[in-house]
């Protein structure tokens, strides 16, 4: 069985918003900072990974919400690389409160990507090894998102502060192009419940990208679809379900 790690985090205010819940970039930044300290425990860190000429790239994050976590709480964060094949590897993780209630569950996709030619590699079996993940033939697949019909645009520049120490775009900048379009009002009587988002390309600094919009009404709540887009090629998609707070 794969090995599962776990650590405490307590929220602090900078990582939450106006309605003192966490933001997605923060709390994905601790939650990859979880699977980092796993890694390093098991001697297998970045350093380890990038002596391949390697690292690793996040491709799809699949998020199930009961609540974000609040301004103040402390937190448990789980994670265990559970599955992988031959090029992408099946990582998820859990938020927990004080209680054991389980606040978030996140299904990941992740895949090794050769820093020079910034090409995917397959899996490296001495990388993976120390994990014990379970080793499967199959392509999981992963749930639709759906495409914007017919939506909103706004523009956005990639700043020096959104670009990482991999120098790229950092996955869970895209949120903040893919959030802030919906505005105030929504965001502030909105709460999200399920995440889909997969990341197709890099941009890089300097770039103007484009967060394209839609929401759609639904029976129980509203469901907002999102392209990050310059000029026709894509970038990354999402589909966000929210509820009424």
């Amino acid at each position: 069985m794969a090995k599962r790690y776990t650590k405490k985090h307590e929220v602090s205010y900078y990582e939450c918003d106006i309605n003192q819940t966490m933001t997605f970039p923060s709390m994905l930044g601790i939650v990859i900072k979880t699977s980092e300290d796993q890694s390093d425990a098991l001697d297998c860190g970045s350093k380890f990974v990038n002596s391949f000429g390697l690292t690793w790239v996040i491709t799809n994050y699949s998020m199930t919400i009961t609540r974000l976590p609040k301004v103040g709480e402390t937190i448990s964060i789980t994670t265990q690389a559970m599955e992988y094949n031959k090029f992408f590897c099946y990582r998820n993780f859990w938020i927990h409160d004080e209680e054991g209630t389980e606040l978030v569950k996140i299904e990941s996709v992740f895949v090794l990507m050769d820093f020079v030619n910034r090409k995917m590699s397959s899996v490296n079996e001495e990388i993976i090894a120390p994990f014990e993940s379970e080793k499967i033939k199959k392509i999981k697949r992963q749930e639709k998102i759906e495409k914007i019909e017919s939506g909103m645009m706004l523009p956005y520049r990639v700043r020096f502060y959104d670009i990482d120490s991999n120098q790229h775009v950092n996955n869970a900048m895209y949120f903040n192009w893919i959030i802030d379009v919906l505005g105030y009002d929504f965001l502030t009587t909105h709460v999200p419940e399920k995440v889909l988002i997969r990341f197709d390309k890099e941009v890089e600094y300097g770039n103007e990208i484009e967060s394209h919009y839609e929401q759609v009404e639904m029976e129980h709540g509203v469901k907002t679809r999102h392209e990050i887009r310059m000029q026709e090629q894509l970038y990354c998609e999402a589909n966000i379900t929210w509820k009424n707070k």
